[in-house]
């Protein structure tokens, strides 16, 4: 069930995907099908009719390929579709390991967006994870890029301890709290305590929980480096 605000909760997020090769868009089709708690409503290789069916079918999510049939890539359609309606959570699934690609993309204007590697993506929770988050507005980054991007050091986050960055680093992967202690070992209250911490020093305390995830996110983006 998806909640966000000015929306009603709906019973499954609706995707559509936006995949130029056919025979990759049927797998992703098939599988995404099976998901019990997502819906896939309509699919193209083109991006000027992707733009088309998130006017016309109003999908609460968008799978989109960067390379597609016709004039506009799918950085262009997905701008074109946040545009008329910021609410549509975005999934960019690219081949492009180029910072350009991901900072192309206006991150902080508008919430709900995901950047995800093809080449780096393992299984199919990654991209329902991807789609779960930006459906609720979340940004969520590929594991690999992140992985790569170092905090500058006179940066409010470089002045987070190691332990605080990767906290971090893993909450704009899109993991929720309980996620975040498996991946670390840790207790789920102690995750709870570190992000409150980060929260405090970047001064994000007293929003609503999503606006301060989404905004610790793009902070971590924003003053860092790749490396």
């Amino acid at each position: 069930m998806v909640q966000r605000e000015g929306r009603a909760p709906v019973e499954k997020i609706r995707v559509a995907v936006i995949e130029d090769e056919a025979l990759f868009r049927e797998m992703l089709v098939g599988a995404l099908s099976r998901q019990p708690g997502l819906e896939v409503v309509a699919t193209t290789d083109r991006g000027e009719k992707a733009i088309a069916i998130a006017r016309d079918v109003g999908p609460d999510a968008v799978l989109m390929d960067i390379e597609l049939a016709g004039e506009m890539d799918g950085i262009e359609a997905a701008l074109a579709i946040k545009r008329e309606n910021p609410d549509i959570g975005i999934v960019i699934l690219s081949s492009h390991d180029d910072p350009r690609y991901l900072t192309s993309l206006p991150l902080g204007e508008s919430m709900g967006w995901a950047y995800l590697l093809k080449q780096t993506v393992r299984d199919l929770s990654t991209v329902v994870l991807a789609i779960e988050g930006c459906a609720r507005g979340m940004v969520v980054m590929d594991p690999s890029v992140m992985a790569r991007v170092k905090p500058r050091e006179d940066s409010e986050v470089g002045m987070l301890t190691p332990r605080q960055q990767e906290v971090l680093r893993l909450l704009a992967e899109g993991l929720n709290n309980s996620a975040i202690a498996r991946k670390l070992s840790i207790e789920e209250r102690s995750v709870e305590s570190y992000i409150n911490v980060i929260y405090q020093h970047l001064g994000l305390s007293g929003e609503p929980e999503i606006n301060m995830r989404v905004k610790a996110a793009l902070a971590f983006l924003k003053s860092s480096q790749r490396g």
